[in-house]
């Protein structure tokens, strides 16, 4: 027994030591890069055929530096770490509203004003073209130039001269910056049959507390049954995530788990108080750009077989960012773990490689692991949440694409003939009901054929290809007459097109003009009525059997 126990005593202190020594030699090597890096430049500095500007050469190198590790490690010079806090908390200050550039005019105009920002407050509309801000001239000046500008410290005051598109006038608004809180709830309300919908894009600082006033006041309406949007919902603060779905389960239960290098690092977040309710039937709305704390919320419902997870796979991002101070007023967004919902899966869908510059290697299904949920249903860890039902909304066309596009070579017809139809209806009907007509729909499309658009079909590409693989592999001359009359018929016309999907189009100009209106939440309203994924979220709700029969395990 003594020989055994001094055998295991040696190879523990052997072990220790070469411990020791990889610890010392990366400690070395670490130290020895950096004074390289500081002797590069200071050569670079006295010697260099031009002079530095070390901020920005500098930066370079960190940025390239950070980029070889993951896409959310992210350096914040001192005059950029107000992005940092904006994208933490969502405030900023300004005057509220989306602007864009209109490539037909060659300036900058407003797109979308928030609802009771000083925008709104303002009067500012859909179309109106930024002239200028207080003496400085934004005539022809790209976006960034003229939102730096329309951003300030709260409570100063600026004159904005635009021009209104239809009349022609030039107004001058004299607009005070207000602190601005983005919209995180932008609309949740009792549908039919006691359906209640609540949309969150995204989460922000008390961001939970907006979705539990809205809960408690559908459920005192008579709510049976609750759909969670969370699609598009790209993240944000994971202590807002638990919150959330601690209103939903027991208290007591461990949400997620934040695992990295530094032990005490790692921490468990717990759900703290009595839930609202834990059997209301919930059915949650993912896609593709559903991620991070959207993802903590919609797979730990999973895991807890609490909800119906409806739509289609997750953007797969289960890593974990924290805030760090740097000297001299600069930050740093820094990745420190990876995050285990209750099954204990980590839903990471990328492997990001540090060699080389940085690499990603997407992890395919085949090494997935299986976990199982509370009631022991199976789901796989790695490419993010897959959904319980699988449900595709109905894909847009290309022409709407297009139409909607502020690219080089945009024409801007749907954006003028929105900004024309605003300008000459001082209102419309309500959001939740508002289309246009099939006159005003066909005026759109003589206007749309009229200005000269053009787009790029993805058929013109596809046949192009084919071109040249039939002329390589010498077919092309024999077909070439089957292939023309093909190609002819698949030339684009863009007023077949309109009329092939005018339903589709309809409903992307009803948005545009409501949004002018009755802002975001408007837009909800309207889009609901036609929205593939939330009627089947709506049926499932209706239909106890089923959803009690997805949440079971498989026999």
């Amino acid at each position: 027994m003594k020989k055994s126990f001094l055998s295991f005593l040696l190879v523990l202190i052997a072990s220790s030591g070469i411990y020791a020594q990889k610890q010392d030699d990366h400690n070395f090597t670490v130290a020895k890069n950096m004074e390289i890096f500081n002797a590069i430049y200071r050569n670079l500095d006295m010697m260099y055929v031009d002079t530095l500007d070390a901020d920005q050469v500098i930066g370079n190198g960190i940025n390239r530096m950070l980029q070889s590790l993951d896409p959310y490690t992210v350096y914040y010079p001192e005059d950029k770490t107000k992005d940092l806090k904006q994208m933490m908390t969502g405030k900023y200050a300004g005057i509220g509203a989306l602007i864009r550039y209109n490539m037909q005019i060659k300036n900058a105009v407003i797109d979308e004003p928030y609802e009771g920002t000083p925008a709104a407050k303002a009067g500012l509309k859909k179309g109106d073209v930024i002239l200028s801000i207080d003496d400085s001239t934004m005539v022809g000046k790209d976006n960034a130039y003229v939102s730096n500008h329309l951003r300030g410290e709260a409570g100063t005051t600026f004159l904005l001269k635009i021009r209104r598109p239809g009349t022609g006038k030039i107004l001058q608004k004299k607009i005070t910056r207000e602190s601005i809180q983005l919209p995180s709830l932008p609309y949740y309300g009792l549908q039919d049959h006691q359906i209640g919908y609540i949309n969150l894009n995204s989460f922000t600082e008390n961001c939970s507390r907006e979705v539990r006033k809205a809960f408690i006041e559908m459920r005192d309406q008579g709510m049976k049954g609750l759909v969670f949007d969370l699609r598009g919902n790209g993240g944000g603060s994971e202590s807002e995530a638990v919150n959330i779905v601690n209103m939903f389960v027991p208290k007591g239960i461990t949400v997620v788990s934040n695992r990295g290098k530094m032990k005490r690092g790692n921490h468990e977040y717990k759900t703290m108080v009595e839930p609202l309710d834990t059997v209301m039937p919930i059915v949650v709305l993912v896609n593709g750009e559903t991620a991070s704390a959207s993802e903590i919320t919609s797979g730990a419902l999973q895991d807890l077989d609490r909800a119906v997870i409806l739509g289609t796979r997750t953007y797969g991002k289960g890593l974990v960012q924290l805030p760090i101070d740097l000297p001299y007023n600069t930050q740093m967004k820094l990745t420190t773990s990876h995050y285990y919902i209750p099954s204990g899966r980590c839903i990471q869908a990328i492997n990001y490689k540090h060699g080389n510059g940085g690499s990603v290697e997407h992890i395919p299904d085949s090494l997935t692991k299986v976990f199982h949920t509370l009631h022991g249903r199976e789901v796989r860890d790695g490419g993010g949440i897959k959904p319980d039902v699988e449900c595709r909304p109905d894909s847009l066309p290309n022409i709407i694409y297009y139409l909607s596009a502020s690219g080089q070579d945009s024409t801007e017809v749907m954006f003028n003939w929105v900004t024309n139809y605003i300008s000459t209806h001082e209102t419309i009907g309500p959001a939740a009901t508002f289309d246009i007509t099939d006159a005003e729909y066909e005026d759109f499309k003589k206007k749309v054929v009229e200005s000269g658009f053009k787009y790029d079909p993805e058929s013109d590409k596809v046949m192009e290809t084919l071109k040249k693989v039939m002329q390589f592999e010498g077919y092309y001359d024999e077909a070439k007459e089957e292939f023309e009359r093909l190609q002819k018929k698949l030339t684009h016309d863009p007023g077949h097109d309109l009329d092939l999907h005018k339903d589709l189009v309809k409903q992307v100009l009803a948005s545009e003009i409501v949004a002018a209106y009755y802002y975001q939440k408007g837009v909800i309203q309207n889009t609901i009525r036609s929205d593939k994924q939330i009627k089947e979220a709506y049926r499932l709700l209706l239909d106890n059997e089923e959803y009690r029969r997805i949440l079971s395990p498989k026999q």
